[in-house]
């Protein structure tokens, strides 16, 4: 394996700082890691290292997702969502960067452990599988040292009733890891082992082998913080450190907590990955016109549409989603009709836009939500793709003749995207595409399809470094109602 050092700090395909670097080798009889030479491990004189309550909460945030749930449902409500909340703000954004290169190589992890386990990890010992991959994140992706690493996952072993007992292994494996990390790296097909074989299969088939491999790639780079401006998106890329995207994004390579950026406490700005701002433009000017937007959580679209001067009216099943935008929107100094609705069988009048942007297995947005890959299964797509022909169904009997519905998924399976356009004309549906052109989407021609839909990739949009270039993977395809 290569290592590349990025721009903006060190992604995930970098060398942690301060550590051997790739043919480096550490004088004969010294030890692995960062450590003075002295052993990985508790014990010695050593004071207790810092930072085991953001590990701690890491540890039951990956558990949560092996578990079956997402990050994001864990970080919404419960006890572990309120554990997070208390860290300091510094602290959180350990966690969370923890979590994040956890579930990113977590084939390279758990590749990384079974080499020094005689047999699988018992399913009874707590949160132990966990605190041993958040702590082989860290020895083998992060700029943590060796002994801390090692030291902090024996004590969060030792602090769990049904890890406890497994405290002896999880030094042992983890000093085993520490020892051997050029090794294993060096010998791991990163790619392979971090991509869901079923998910693999399926890009290569529609996107042919390169281009699967080359969003499995994308996947592995840490991504970078974009922002939708409400204003002059140049001034705010100079004042953020940024550079501007075609597509008006500010984009940031940079992590930490977005609130304490400039220009957050005065409504500036939005966060939304630039792909997912393209959907919005296909209306055109939407300045006056009554618009809807179906599954609207957590509200960039609808952001940008208020911001555009439309008339909003915002579509959620769900409460607590729904007054996190209206904090939002309150805070970027924006309105937008709210309502607690099912999008599929909500019938609140006839509108000149409608904007369908649903739910989906957002298999495009693994480079930000790793954990997607790990709570997806093949058996999901064929089950959305069904409560999205529902959905798509109702946004056309919302729709006025001659206005336009946008559908969008952030999904790479054709079943979710191409497919429902092309079943809209096997049914005589009353629409008719209308094609996107380059120029509506900022001279970008590798995301126009030939039928006219906009197809992002993880891969597309390369900018100076890896670090700084990608996209979501969005489809989206713009119709009107016939007469």
């Amino acid at each position: 394996m290569t290592f590349k050092k990025t721009e903006g700090g060190r992604g995930p395909q970098g060398p942690r700082a301060g550590k051997r670097g790739p043919g480096q080798r550490p004088a004969p009889g010294a030890p692995a890691g960062r450590d003075n030479g002295r052993r990985p491990g508790p014990g010695g004189n050593q004071r207790p290292p810092l930072g085991i309550a953001a590990r701690r909460v890491a540890a039951e945030l990956v558990a949560g997702v092996y578990r079956g749930k997402l990050l994001d449902q864990l970080l919404d409500t419960g006890p572990i969502a309120d554990a997070y909340q208390a860290l300091e703000p510094r602290d959180r954004g350990l966690a969370r960067a923890i979590v994040g290169f956890t579930l990113r190589h977590h084939g390279q992890i758990v590749d990384a452990m079974a080499r020094f386990l005689n047999r699988p990890l018992p399913d009874d010992a707590g949160t132990l599988e966990a605190i041993m991959a958040v702590s082989v994140a860290q020895l083998l992706f992060m700029d943590v040292a060796d002994h801390a690493a090692v030291t902090i996952g024996v004590e969060l072993a030792a602090t769990d009733k049904g890890a406890m007992a497994f405290k002896g292994l999880t030094n042992a494996v983890l000093r085993r890891v520490a020892e051997n990390r050029d090794a294993i790296l060096a010998s791991q097909d990163a790619l392979k082992l971090n991509t869901p074989d079923w998910l693999m299969q399926r890009w290569t088939a529609t996107y042919g082998a390169d281009t699967a491999r080359a969003i499995a790639e994308a996947h592995a780079i840490e991504p970078t913080l974009d922002l939708t401006v409400n204003g002059a998106a140049a001034a705010w890329a100079e004042r953020l450190g940024g550079t501007v995207l075609p597509t008006g994004t500010v984009r940031l390579a940079i992590t930490g907590a977005v609130e304490k950026l400039d220009g957050y406490s005065e409504g500036a700005w939005w966060v939304q990955d630039a792909a997912a701002s393209l959907p919005v433009r296909l209306f055109g000017d939407v300045k006056g016109r009554k618009v809807v937007d179906l599954c609207a959580a957590p509200g960039g679209k609808t952001a940008q549409l208020a911001a555009l001067g439309a008339d909003v009216t915002a579509i959620d099943i769900a409460w607590h989603r729904l007054d996190r935008m209206e904090r939002n929107l309150t805070r970027l100094g924006l309105k937008a009709g709210l309502i607690k609705a099912d999008a599929s069988e909500w019938l609140g009048g006839t509108f000149d836009c409608v904007l369908l942007d649903a739910p989906c297995t957002a298999t495009g947005t693994l480079r930000r939500h790793p954990d997607g890959a790990m709570a997806k299964k093949p058996t999901d797509v064929a089950a959305l793709a069904a409560a999205q022909r529902k959905l798509i169904d109702q946004a056309i009997r919302m729709l006025r003749p001659g206005g336009l519905l946008v559908y969008s998924t952030c999904s790479l399976e054709p079943e979710e995207g191409e497919d429902q356009i092309r079943r809209l004309s096997l049914i005589d549906a009353p629409v008719d595409v209308v094609p996107v052109t380059a120029d509506e989407v900022f001279g970008l021609t590798e995301v126009v399809t030939p039928e006219g839909y906009l197809r992002t990739l993880p891969c597309h949009l390369k900018g100076e470094t890896p670090r700084l270039s990608g996209l979501d993977g969005f489809f989206a395809a713009r119709l009107r109602k016939r007469a």
